[in-house]
């Protein structure tokens, strides 16, 4: 899974893109973990929703079987 993700990565964004020091390349890398990747991708493993999406609808589901 780190592999997919680390492939993901490379592809999605540093074979995209360039930065002029390590501290740019480091919050490119941050923000599109943080925003992009665990907020908005869709993931395939997830039925093509969001991490986001994935656990606000896991939520309501679990509140509904609560009572």
């Amino acid at each position: 899974m780190a592999e997919s993700f680390f492939a993901t990565l490379e592809t999605e964004l540093i074979g995209r893109s360039e930065w002029a020091t390590t501290s740019e390349a480091k919050a490119a890398v941050f923000d599109y973990i943080e925003v992009f990747y665990n907020r908005i991708r869709r993931h395939s493993s997830l039925g093509n929703l969001s991490p986001e999406r994935f656990e606000e609808r896991y939520r309501s589901t679990a509140a509904i079987a609560a009572g």
